[in-house]
Parts: structure tokens; sequence; C-alpha cells
């Protein structure tokens, strides 16, 4: 074995996406070293895919510092629109529009310590690939793939190949399979996708047309969806230059290819002039897989589910799997809980993935070209006398697609096995100040929220000692009740009087007995 690959690492990933990349700077965040493997030896900027970061994955990046530095690299300011337009082509009429979308809107208000962000997948993946970088703890690999795993009781034996076949086997406690959708790591595990695709073909197209943005009659938006009934689709700007995206609905891969820029041009609603950067033909997925893993390896991200990207939420929902897997890998491997503990990792987040491939498929649902009329193409009058009935079913059918706090926020991990009670739900956030937010005065370990004058938070502080347990107590004399709040931010328990601090603990670690 070279330096590069050392022989043993607590926890190896395959994958150095975002999600691969998150489960890395999550572990390092509690002082657990990995080593991440990764074929590309750089960021592939040509495809964006996700475009939408969550108020809630702000949220996660606020806890490693890094939500400033994901702003600062995206070429779309949060405050610069909030909006979704529908329209008759990018320079056509306006028939709708939806505001506050995406969590955008949030900035400052006590529901959030983060606004959601725009900002292409790449921009965010380089931002944590830095992250790594500086890491004392997270190490990334590129130019390698994980090409086999072997588990027995102790640990993974990994074979870690390079391009030119020559292989090293990496030996780590645990393995995270963040391989995407042809995971080696899921086959070499025995674990299907279950679910079904959507028969409607899309093609992705990244171009560049200079001038266009000053031609646009709607102003800013974050997504301008195009209900032409011969080119429907969206379309939307990937920068504040020359730099846009579109998504021509109901094109196959054959047609795309063969003309491109005619299909930007009918977007757009003009002959503009316009270089062809990328494309991309996709179909919609909405695949989960049968189980999240076995003692020793785990799925996170498109490894673990495939959902339609209506509503931005299959990377969200990727990241959200690296932090609650990465607390409690760490909290085993630092020896204050038992791997008992990782046996909550699939009850937690598989059904979050089942419950937000549920909405993307409703989102996709009503598309673009469900939703054109024929008339919005015609004459003026033709236009008005079509509009009204158009433009309500638009605000019925996609409103839930663009305002999904509900899901965003809300997810709950309630009847977990190491949840109590109707605890679970994310710690509800206030500011305490400008800037000072609530969640900012929480420890790397559990927290117990307290008034100062309420009993129980000694004793549960005598618990978490005996227990080997890192708890902080932080005292709130706006609370009325205890709340024992886990790393990744949910409450493992609330109540009054605890009737015993350490039976309540040591369920919240993952003794199970």
């Amino acid at each position: 074995m070279t330096d590069e690959t050392p022989h043993r690492v607590p926890v190896l990933i395959a994958g150095g996406g975002p999600v691969g990349l998150a489960a890395a700077l999550e572990l390092a965040h509690h002082g657990v070293r990995s080593l991440v493997v990764e074929p590309r030896e750089e960021v592939s900027w040509l495809r964006p895919r996700a475009k939408t970061t969550s108020a809630r994955t702000m949220e996660l990046f606020r806890r490693w510092g890094l939500a400033g530095a994901v702003r600062e690299r995206a070429a779309l300011p949060v405050a610069w629109s909030d909006q979704a337009v529908f329209t008759t082509g990018l320079l056509g009429r306006e028939i709708t529009r939806f505001h506050g979308c995406f969590g955008l809107d949030l900035a400052g208000d006590d529901l959030v310590a983060e606004p959601g962000q725009q900002i292409p997948q790449p921009a965010v993946e380089q931002v944590l690939r830095e992250a790594a970088a500086r890491s004392r703890h997270a190490r990334l690999l590129t130019g390698r793939t994980v090409s086999a795993v072997q588990e027995d009781d102790d640990g993974v034996t990994a074979t870690v190949t390079a391009p030119d076949g020559t292989a090293e086997q990496v030996r780590a406690a645990y393995l995270i399979g963040a391989d995407g959708a042809w995971s080696t790591v899921r086959e070499a595990i025995g674990v299907a996708y279950e679910g079904t695709a959507d028969a409607r073909p899309n093609f992705n197209i990244v171009f560049r047309a200079p001038g266009l943005a000053e031609r646009v009659p709607h102003g800013p938006a974050v997504h301008y969806w195009v209900l032409h009934p011969s080119r429907p689709g969206l379309v939307g700007r990937l920068d504040l230059r020359d730099t846009w995206w579109c998504i021509a609905q109901g094109v196959t891969e054959q047609e795309g290819g063969a003309d491109p820029l005619g299909i930007v041009r009918g977007l757009v609603g003009a002959d503009v002039d316009a270089e062809i950067v990328a494309t991309d033909p996709w179909k919609a997925k909405m695949l989960l897989a049968q189980r999240y893993g076995t003692r020793r390896i785990f799925l996170a991200g498109d490894a673990a589910h495939l959902n339609p990207p209506w509503g931005g939420h299959g990377f969200n929902t990727g990241i959200g799997d690296a932090v609650n897997l990465g607390w409690k890998l760490a909290a085993v491997l630092s020896g204050w809980a038992p791997g008992t503990l990782l046996r909550s990792y699939e009850p937690e987040r598989r059904p979050v993935a089942a419950r937000t491939i549920a909405e993307a498929a409703r989102n996709m649902a009503t598309l673009a070209p469900e939703l054109a009329d024929r008339r919005l193409a015609g004459t003026d009058a033709e236009f008005a006398a079509a509009r009204p009935a158009v433009a309500e079913a638009v605000q019925r059918t996609k409103d839930a697609e663009f305002h999904s706090l509900d899901l965003v926020l809300g997810y709950t991990y309630q009847g977990s096995p190491i949840v109590a009670g109707d605890a679970g739900g994310r710690l509800p956030h206030r500011w305490l100040a400008p800037g000072d937010s609530l969640y900012d005065r929480l420890g790397r370990g559990f927290t117990l929220i307290a008034n100062p004058s309420a009993t129980g938070a000694a004793a549960f502080a005598k618990a978490a000692a005996d227990l080997g347990v890192p708890l902080d107590v932080l005292d709130d004399p706006h609370t009325t009740s205890l709340r024992l709040v886990r790393p990744d931010q949910h409450v493992a328990w609330t109540g009054d009087v605890p009737a015993s601090p350490p039976e309540i603990l040591r369920r919240a670690v993952g003794h199970l007995d």
C-alpha cells in the first residue's frame, strides 16, 4: 500500500459526490477519520444536476461552518429572486407566478437558521472538497474506485482500483456506499431497488446566450416554466452572466441530440444565438433500496434512493442521510454508543426517502405538457380566454412543489427505536439575537435544553458523565420543559421531570435492550 491509500481507516466511503463528502465532514465534525474514494479527479461542471440546496441542508452546512462559503460560491445570491414564473416562452406572455419558493425568502426568519440557496451541485461539491482537504480527519482519494467489498464480523475489506487496473486493499471498521445509482456497494451486499421509472423522456441543455437576460420581460426568477404546447419545459439561469439551463419535457435523446439549438429557441420563443455547452438525456426514477445496509456496510444518497427532481429534494435527502449516519458511526467508533445504535439508521432515514419519492412523484404528475393549452400560443384574445383556467390549474397543482417546508423541515423520526414518545422532530429554531442562532449554542454531542430553574438537569448531567455520553446543558429561560437534542438537531426526548435520565440517555444512544 502507498501512503495515499492507508491499510486501515475507521470509515471507508465509496463515492466522493456531495453525499460521500458530507458523510466524511460529519465524521470529521466528531473527530473521526475517514477515507473517501472517488473516480473523478475533478468536479464535473458541465452537468449541474441539482440546483436547489434546501434550508435544512443549509442549516446542516452551518454546523460545519460552510454555509457562508456555499453562499459565496453561488452565482445567484439568495436575495436575487424567490420567484417561479409560468409563461408561454422565456420571452413570451406571463401566465402566473409563485413567490417565496424553496425557502429562499426566509433570511432572518425565526423558522430557520439558514434560508435555502440556489446553487448548482458542482459548486456545492467543490466547497465540500475544499473543506475535506482542510480537515485533519477527512481524506479524499480521487482517480480510484471501490470495485469490490467483503464484510466479516470485525470489519470490511474493500478493493480500491486505479484506471490502469492495479488494485489495493483497504481495511475499515465500517463502509458507506455513497457511490450513486449504479452502486457497486449496493450490489455487493445483495440489495435491489424497488419502484418504477417514468416513461416520459427529458432532455437537459446547458447553453450560453449573451444578451438574453436583458430581453426577459418577467424579471428575476429561479424557474421559468414554459407552457407552450409545442415546446414545453423549464428554463433558468446558472449565473448572472450568460449561462442558462433548460429542461425540454417529452424530448428523447435522439430528438434532443439532433437539434439542441432548436429546442433552446423553442423554449426561449425567439431565434436567439446560443452556444450549446452540454446536453443530458434522462428519465425520472422513483426507486428505494430494499434495505439500507448490513451490520457494517450502509447505503446513502442515490445508492439508497432515487426520486424525480421536481421540488429539488434528492440531493438534500442524501445530505440528511450523511448526517444521520455520520454522527451515529462517530458515536460508536468513539466508544460512547453501542453498535446497536446503527440499527436506527434505516428506520429513521428510509421513511423520509419514501415520503420524498412520493411527493416528488406527485409533483411530476402535472408538468408543463399537461398544463399547456393551445390557445396560450394564439391571439391576444385566445390567450386572455385561456389564461385564467391555466393559471388556476398551475396554482392548484404546483404550489406544493415550490412551498414544501412541511417536508424539508417537518420530517420526524418519531417511532424510531432511539426516540422517546412524540419526540423526533427537528428542534424548533429561533434567533437569540441578530446572527445568533439557537442552533449555534448546541454542543457537538447531545444537548439538554433546560430552564435554569428546572429540576432534572443535574441528574441528566450526572447520568451522561456516568455513561460517557457527551452532553452540554444549555440554559434557556424561554422553555418550560426539558429537551434532549441529538447531534443532528433532532429531539430525542422531551418532558417536564425525567423519571430516569440514565434510561432516557441509554435509549437515545442505542442501547436497544
